[in-house]
């Protein structure tokens, strides 16, 4: 599809359809789910959500990053991230809120809220010990509580950077840029706490045996990824016809090749260290999550699970890895692109792995259970979700520029961006 920057914004409402009709598909199959008391289904929308909260919640703290430090190369792709993160609140709102409101879809996905469900043991999740012992956070109200709340602080973070941002636009005064700094230091910290505490509720707890104190930081790590991914492929059809023809230049993408390099070394090292301080403590509790993702429970062989836990080693990490190292991959537009596509369809691939794999009942299994598989129908109905929120996702970004600058024009370091080298 061609288009010239100033109709590119026009086209909000083709995005805005598809994705209504493709999610409206995802939620048929989420009640056809929940009616026959199958978990998998009302996953799909959770699962196709939250690729979409980790990579918005990384755009959000790429802006507040580049505010805090004052990046000169950063304005002129900084004003697309906030085009698009007024899509934040909306994602959860149509996606996480629903299924913790809705009884049937959050006993189903968070089983703890459910005290009738019985585990593989025989027990009711009402008489579990460790249960007992978290509920003074695995609670169904406090649960709400903060669901609400993520909603909410995000929005208003949102409303904040933006509103400051674009009022910069129209006044052209400098002290915009200072509030905005304040803003930032602040949200920083708030944000961190916030975006743990979400990882908590919505992907952790769908496990509530399990636990890690590095989950949080991994959510981070994936979040930085999926959104400097995200800005490659967004800039460079930006730069091909959109409103960054012309302005983004050779050192823009070493700047956004490095910073894939340094996270895609983070996320590593946060991965791998959750899994060897886990294998080294040796606590049931906890090493259960990653033998459910290795070994077959009735015949011990290696499971689906294994091979998409080499996938995330092999894909996710080594072959971006080697690639970024390379000078000439960070400054090609088409070899950066390939990088990012491999990213962003491998953070898919790390959440599937996080989320799908759960113990289901079977009477008849030696353990009295098994692993729900990888390969299944529904992963289809999973990348519909993942097409159907990233169409809404772009909705609302060419809406909103449609509506404000696509360039901050009256930023004080614009010019420094404009002109940035390396």
């Amino acid at each position: 599809m061609s288009a010239t920057p100033a109709s590119l914004p026009a086209h909000w409402k083709k995005f805005l359809f598809a994705g209504l009709a493709a999610l409206a598909v995802v939620w048929f199959f989420a009640f056809q789910g929940a009616t026959h008391g199958d978990h998998r289904g009302p996953l799909s929308v959770i699962l196709g959500a939250l690729f979409w909260v980790a990579t918005l919640i990384g755009l959000l703290m790429l802006t507040m990053i580049t505010r805090v430090f004052d990046a000169g190369w950063a304005p002129v792709i900084r004003r697309t991230w906030e085009l698009a993160l007024p899509a934040l609140p909306i994602v959860l709102l149509l996606s996480v809120v629903p299924m913790a409101l809705i009884p049937k879809f959050r006993h189903l996905l968070w089983e703890w809220t459910n005290a009738e469900h019985l585990l593989p043991s025989g027990h009711a999740v009402g008489h579990d010990p460790i249960l007992q012992a978290k509920s003074w956070f695995l609670n169904e109200s406090f649960f709400l509580a903060r669901i609400a709340y993520y909603v909410v602080f995000f929005a208003v973070l949102v409303w904040a950077l933006r509103r400051g941002s674009f009022a910069q636009d129209t006044d052209r005064t400098a002290g915009h840029t200072h509030r905005l700094h304040a803003i930032s230091a602040a949200g920083i910290p708030l944000a961190a706490v916030s975006l743990t505490m979400l990882a908590f509720d919505c992907l952790m707890a769908l496990s509530y045996h399990w636990f890690s104190t590095m989950y949080g930081v991994w959510f981070f790590a994936l979040s930085i990824r999926l959104a400097l991914a995200f800005t490659v492929i967004a800039t460079y059809r930006l730069s091909n016809g959109g409103w960054l023809d012309g302005i983004l230049n050779q050192a823009h993408r070493h700047v956004l090749g490095c910073l894939m390099l340094a996270f895609t070394v983070f996320w590593a090292y946060i991965s791998f260290s959750q899994y060897f301080l886990i294998y080294t403590a040796n606590i049931p509790e906890e090493t259960y999550w990653y033998n459910i993702r290795e070994f077959d429970p009735v015949t011990g062989a290696r499971n689906q699970w294994w091979g998409v836990s080499m996938y995330l080693i092999f894909g996710f990490f080594l072959l971006p890895f080697l690639s970024l190292l390379f000078y000439r991959t960070k400054i090609v537009a088409g070899r950066l692109l390939a990088v990012a596509s491999i990213i962003f369809v491998g953070g898919l691939v790390d959440l599937w792995f996080n989320a799908v794999p759960r113990q289901i009942n079977a009477a008849g299994a030696p353990e009295g259970f098994v692993v729900s598989p990888f390969l299944t129908a529904y992963l289809a109905v999973d990348v519909l979700a993942v097409l159907g929120f990233g169409a809404l996702v772009v909705a609302v970004l060419l809406r909103a520029a449609g509506r404000h600058e696509t360039i901050p024009v009256h930023d004080p370091r614009i010019l420094e961006s404009i002109n940035y080298h390396e």
